[in-house]
Order: structure tokens, then sequence, then C-alpha cells
């Protein structure tokens, strides 16, 4: 199916890695321009070769969100250069497992900043030529965010704002066709993840932990790729998903919706 995405501008932060990365590469293979959005971390050298053999149009901005105020610029800078902006993709964030017994307030204030605020900040200042384009806004939560997790207080409260901001925007920007929907990632398979993984010791002690998860999940009792996760953001981003906005879409193999005591 063609999106029809060809040509059209997409902001992404935290594209570097995992979904994000999934995300920015579908983009480049519909023919979207992808703007990416993500501090140096190591991996900016092969990110950039990696992408540059799928397009040679992209721009990569070096950022520490939780510097709010540099996001403006770059969204100026964006629009300037293309005369446009189609979409915006808020997916950076962090699980920080900052628990509800030994964190401060002001700890938790400033994971708050780092997981939500450039969320808002983002949409905020590009809303203008969302407006102009009628486009799309796709927002990356967490399954954490509905089902809790226990010892995650800031993340799972930032992730929770995050479905909340978007029903909120796709009921105030309804009026000018902007649509807002949400992605509620359960269990991915990321870098982060398989590193998560990891500390539980050896292969075999690694294999039994991934075991207890995957058995878990209804649909093929598998991980979720972050391939699916990036297909079904280009979707939403695009005008296929025409008469789609407000929603919080669950691509998880049944994880939070079914019953996963089910064998």
């Amino acid at each position: 199916m063609n999106l029809h995405l060809e040509g059209n501008v997409v902001i992404v932060t935290g594209g570097f890695k995992g979904i994000g990365k999934g995300i920015v590469f579908q983009l480049a293979r519909e023919g979207a321009i992808p703007v990416v959005l993500n501090r140096k971390d190591g991996v900016e050298d092969e990110f950039t070769a990696e992408l540059s053999q799928i397009t040679d149009t992209f721009d990569i901005h070096f950022i520490d969100l939780s510097d709010t105020d540099a996001i403006a610029p770059i969204v100026e800078e964006t629009y300037r250069k293309y005369g446009r902006i189609d979409g915006i993709v808020n997916n950076a964030g962090r699980n920080d497992n900052l628990d509800v017994e030994t964190t401060s307030w002001r700890d938790f204030e400033a994971s708050l900043h780092g997981n939500l605020t450039h969320y808002y900040e983002l949409v905020h200042q590009a809303l203008p030529y969302l407006k102009e384009s009628k486009g799309s806004i796709v927002n990356i939560s967490s399954k954490v965010a509905l089902t809790g997790q226990g010892k995650t207080s800031a993340y799972a409260a930032a992730k929770g704002a995050i479905l909340g901001l978007t029903r909120e925007w796709a009921a105030a920007l309804a009026e000018d066709e902007v649509r807002v929907n949400a992605i509620v990632v359960a269990e991915a398979w990321t870098p982060l993840y398989a590193k998560w993984i990891q500390t539980f010791g050896d292969e075999a002690a690694q294999e039994a932990r991934l075991r207890l998860i995957t058995d878990k999940i209804p649909l093929g009792h598998r991980m979720t790729t972050v391939e699916e996760i990036a297909d079904t953001v280009c979707f939403l981003l695009s005008d296929r998903a025409s008469h789609t906005t407000g929603q919080w879409l669950n691509v998880d193999g049944g994880y939070v919706d079914l019953d996963r005591a089910l064998t």
C-alpha cells in the first residue's frame, strides 16, 4: 500500500536506536524526510551511514531534549529549510525506575521533565506548521501507563500524561484537521530491552527470563518487533489514516487487552 508519505517532513525524537530508529528508517523507505532529534551517544556515525543507504534527504540535530528551550530553533530551522512540517513523532524517553518509596519529589519532577516536557514543547512549537499541512502527531507511550509495573512511579506518570495529552490534543485540534494518536508499547525487542535481559545471568538464565515474558503475550508468544511498531506509526502519519484521531493503539500481540493467563 502506498502511504503517500513521499516528501513529507516528519520530526522524530530519540531516533538513533530501537523503536525510534525503526520509525526513522521506515519513514525514509516510504519517501518521507526524517528530521531526527537525538543526543550524541556514540552511534551517530553508524546511524548516519545506515540511513544514507536508504535516503540522502534527512537531517540530524544533536540535542539533549531536557534542554527544552533548544527545541524551538530546530523547529524553525526545519520549516525554513523545507517550507513544511507534516508530522511529529514524540518517541524519546527512558524508564528510569524511580519508585515511590525512595524518590524525592525533586527527582520525580526531574524525571517528568525528561520524559514528558519535550513532548509538549515540540508540538507547541510545531503546531502552526502542522495546522498549515493538516498534519499528524504520534506519541509513543508505554503499557506502564495502563498496567503499572512497580518501582517506576515517575515514568508511569509521564507515560500516563502522554496518553492524556493525546486525547486532549486530538480534541483541541480536530477543527484544524490535525490528527493525534498514541502507540502503547508493551514488550518490544529493542537494544535496551536486550541489555536488560542480559542482567539476569548466563544465556540459559536469559532465555528462561525471556520465556516468562513471552509466554504472557497471547499472539504468537513472542516480542513485538520494532518494525511492527514503525509500520503502525507510518500508517498513522499517513493520509491512509485520515479519519483516525484520539486513539491509543496497543501494538503488543494482545498483551494489555487480552487475558495474559490464556494458554
